[in-house]
């Protein structure tokens, strides 16, 4: 109905007749002169601006689909924190907008019958027996706690993060569609790269600045935004651009890279080659100046990964950086910092042993359900952990951690098989990045837990975007 509306002012405004045309015109232009006026009285300058932007986008998102995964992916690269300055009883953020209309527009295109078939592939079923276990288990955590306004709204990104899943898998149905995909996600990575190197690279003063400014969208501002190792002002500073956390930048990093360099070593990549090259030099930078140890270590495995199976080449480059890390002067403090790390000497890796212990702990009292996600329910345990897999046992319960396992399991499994078939250069590229980038998020979640925690709803959003791009991509394979 919406699209048909859309389809009709476009018949009046570019009408052959000139007279209906120009009418048309008029009257548009007068609505829109009369709403600009009303939003500017009760909004101001920047907030009405920002109005008729999201309303030109919404426009265009239902025209095409693919308009609302460009904002959802520039969202992540942008700002995937910033929330809009109204208090609605909740504060929805850029990124639920983005997710919702994106949602909005497909169920529109089910009800509107333009999706003629729908899949689910064969990651369907326990991806919906994870979503069912996690309802459980927010229905079971309420028992221990009444859910705040905050935790009911991160839940539902959460959800709507798994369920992503499906949306990709129904929409991504070509090539092209596989190659838009993969590029947004790649110049989104490397525009969040490139702010966190600005920021790390320009003076404190100039960063606190351009922090304040983006407070008034809930982002964290003054000196206390800036990390530093084990939080310390006289150790060297960490990245973090816009992605608040540290581990979470260097967690992106491990996505984006682990995407992009095959990109680099194949044939008919998505992008051009001397871009991609120089895509993948700004993501390794910021990932180095995050000094996330668990994020070097996951690129590095999924890295590993790749060359081993296909791109011989990064495994040379893989030998390059380690010899630069080594070597540079620069990166001593870097490799002292790595190697305290495995010596179990820093206070950051002490502070983890001991989060792990009480995780433990709580996992063998609530060892197959967990205690959901509104809090502890013992005052001499807590929920949170720096690791995926206890984090999600002590919320989930073993059950969950299991039945996400085989979603992984299955989905490896398929990317095997298809690998396996004769495929062209760049699908093998696409299928083996998707590889690389799990196999490193993978690792890097025993050493972090931003994929589950409700607090960074973009990193699961991605997690369960890079599932769906490569089954979508597997249906999609075809032996030649």
């Amino acid at each position: 109905m919406i699209n048909s509306g859309l389809a009709r002012i476009e018949l009046i405004l570019f009408n052959p007749d000139r007279r209906i045309a120009a009418t048309g015109m008029a009257v548009f232009l007068l609505a829109g002169t009369l709403v600009a006026v009303l939003l500017v009285a009760a909004a101001g300058p920047i907030l009405a601006l920002a109005a008729f932007a999201a309303v030109a986008w919404g426009l265009l998102i239902l025209r095409d689909l693919r308009w609302g995964l460009v904002a959802l992916f520039a969202v992540i690269g942008l700002l995937p924190f910033a929330a809009v300055p109204l208090n609605l009883g909740f504060t929805p953020t850029f990124l639920d907008i983005a997710l919702l209309a994106v949602y909005l527009v497909w169920v529109m295109r089910i009800a509107t019958r333009r999706e003629q078939e729908l899949t689910g592939t064969r990651l369907g079923a326990p991806i919906v027996i994870f979503v069912v276990l996690a309802f459980f288990a927010f229905a079971n955590g309420l028992r221990f706690g009444t859910p705040t306004t905050t935790t009911v709204r991160n839940f539902s990104e959460l959800i709507l993060s798994i369920l992503f899943f499906f949306v990709l898998v129904n929409t991504l149905r070509s090539q092209p569609d596989l190659d838009l995909v993969t590029r947004l996600i790649i110049i989104a990575g490397t525009t969040a790269a490139a702010i966190a190197v600005v920021f790390y690279l320009i003076p404190q003063t100039w960063t606190i600045r351009i922090l304040d400014a983006l407070a008034r969208f809930n982002y964290p501002g003054g000196a206390g935004a800036l990390r530093y190792i084990e939080d310390d002002p006289a150790n060297p500073m960490r990245a973090i651009g816009t992605q608040i956390d540290p581990n979470v930048l260097g967690g992106l990093m491990i996505l984006v890279a682990g995407l992009s360099a095959p990109q680099l070593a194949s044939k008919n990549p998505v992008l051009p080659r001397a871009l991609v090259a120089g895509m993948l030099g700004v993501q390794l930078l910021a990932l180095y100046q995050t000094y996330s140890r668990g994020s070097l270590v996951g690129l590095a495995v999924g890295l590993l990964l790749v060359g081993v199976l296909r791109y011989r080449r990064l495994l040379l480059v893989g030998l390059a950086g380690a010899a630069l890390l080594l070597l540079l002067p620069q990166a001593q403090a870097y490799v002292a910092h790595f190697m305290e790390g495995v010596q179990l000497q820093d206070q950051a890796t002490l502070m983890r042993l001991g989060e792990y212990k009480d995780a433990l702990t709580l996992i063998g009292r609530y060892p197959w359900f967990g205690v959901g996600f509104t809090g502890s329910p013992e005052a001499d345990l807590y929920v949170g952990v720096s690791n995926l897999y206890l984090l999600m046992a002590e919320e989930m319960g073993v059950v969950g951690v299991a039945i996400f396992v085989v979603v992984l399991i299955a989905f490896f499994a398929n990317l095997w098989s298809a690998w396996h078939r004769r495929v062209g250069a760049r699908m093998e590229a696409l299928l083996l990045g998707l590889a690389a980038a799990l196999t490193g998020v993978i690792v890097g979640g025993f050493f972090d837990h931003y994929l589950f925690n409700l607090v960074y709803p973009h990193m699961s959003l991605l997690c369960w975007t890079y599932l769906g791009l490569g089954m979508a991509a597997v249906g999609g394979v075809k032996a030649e």
